[in-house]
């Protein structure tokens, strides 16, 4: 399993070039085994970027966040009393709440995070790739 960061997840749907190359490659050999995943906190952070104009997929915010499951095959992970409680560990330095439920879902599943957050690929735990 990979864990998706919410912005990789709108990259790859709607401006592919603004990921990486090691990040696409990694996107698309998970997609092709069906190991790609994310956190249910990225659902609302895209619903809200559409609700406040600043993400313009071109079509309602519930159809985009469909069609982006879909497309990928993306397993939505919920957050758990154990995500929930190890974001709230030392290890997580970052003020975002969702990016800290974002890295505490990867290391709670021992996956990597695609993320180009700079914050987060400091962090000893979850790997990360970008």
């Amino acid at each position: 399993m990979i864990v998706l960061d919410t912005h990789v997840m709108v990259f790859d749907a709607l401006r592919p070039a603004r990921l990486s190359a090691r990040a696409r490659r990694e996107v698309d050999k998970a997609a092709d085994s069906q190991e790609l995943a994310c956190s249910d906190i990225s659902l609302w952070e895209i619903a809200m970027l559409v609700a406040r104009g600043r993400l313009e997929p071109g079509m309602d915010a519930n159809q985009f966040i469909e069609d982006l499951l879909a497309f990928r095959r993306i397993e939505v992970i919920a957050i758990t009393a154990g995500i929930a409680v190890l974001s709230q560990s030392d290890a997580f330095a970052h003020g975002d709440p969702a990016d800290r439920l974002i890295a505490a879902t990867a290391l709670f599943y021992r996956a990597p995070l695609i993320t180009s957050d700079a914050k987060l690929r400091k962090l000893k735990n979850p790997a990360t790739i970008w």
